[in-house]
């Protein structure tokens, strides 16, 4: 799914921890009387963006210590005869079937699995890391990807969670890095799942503020641009905003005309990264 390079284990794992105490930190701060209010995720209270992250983890820990995702199999096998299995389904599935759990027992649920895969992550010996590939609600992940994405979810579901509660957003380089280096080496991934290609083509990407960074990334599946080569395109802008709109929190249109977002080179083509970025199946 994602680009060969993976990012160093003992920093993700730190940025991990770190942030399964931020979302922590943020479910804590919720006013009681806002977990019925409605998320930024449409059709989401934010109590169910709470019941996503229980049952989410739960099954990423189990996956991470080669168990059968139990609550996966149980809502297999609950599907009529000749309906498909979809995250998707899967997720309103299991918010449901927490539906008369407190915030309280599903922050808990969520901990508890949150500090599960974490500590099983940090078993992992460095070539598994790099090279491990597993069965993920995500697709398959090297086991490197797997926990960067779950650090992008608690790192992005924490600010709905924010914006729901009427908190103000937490700016913080490293979730924001790691989130953006993540839908970047998606790009061929997302560009195929949008039906495009554009062999031998390549991006450009340089960040700036929380999540700075610059990278070089080829627009095929498995294919690195050469070095000194020179990019196709060009996206510049604010790491923040890159962030959100990977995560479909940000309209792309709106951060361009703001300047939030800038591309240059082949714009179309810059145009075309930018509207199919995505850290998720």
């Amino acid at each position: 799914m994602c680009g060969d390079m993976v990012l160093d284990r003992t920093w993700l794992l730190g940025v991990g921890e770190a942030e399964r105490v931020a979302l922590g930190r943020t479910i804590q701060y919720m006013p009681p009387d806002g977990w019925e209010n409605e998320s930024p995720a449409p059709g989401w209270r934010n109590r169910d963006l709470l019941a996503h992250l229980a049952s989410a983890e739960v099954a990423f820990a189990a996956i991470l210590g080669e168990e059968a995702p139990s609550e996966v199999e149980e809502y297999a096998k609950s599907l009529p005869k000749g309906d498909a299995f979809t995250t998707s389904g899967f997720t309103e599935w299991a918010i449901a079937r927490r539906a008369e759990q407190g915030p309280v027992a599903l922050a808990l649920d969520w901990g508890k699995a949150a500090d599960l895969l974490l500590s099983r992550a940090s078993k992992i010996t460095e070539e598994d890391w790099r090279d491990k590939v597993m069965s993920s609600l995500a697709g398959e992940l090297k086991v490197g990807y797997l926990v960067q994405f779950r650090v992008w979810e608690w790192y992005m579901h924490g600010e709905d969670l924010r914006a729901g509660g009427q908190l103000p957003p937490r700016l913080e380089h490293p979730p924001v890095f790691a989130s953006c280096d993540l839908a970047i080496r998606m790009i061929p991934f997302a560009l195929e799942v949008a039906g495009l290609s554009f062999p031998g083509k390549s991006v450009q990407v340089d960040l700036t503020g929380v999540g700075e960074g610059t990278w070089h990334q080829g627009l095929e599946r498995g294919k690195r641009p050469d070095e000194g080569s020179k990019p196709d395109a060009y996206i510049r802008g604010h790491g923040y905003a890159f962030a959100l709109v990977a995560g479909k929190r940000a309209d792309v249109d709106v951060c361009l005309y703001d300047g939030l977002l800038n591309v240059g080179g082949d714009t179309d083509l810059a145009e075309q990264v930018l509207r199919n970025l995505r850290v998720f199946q």
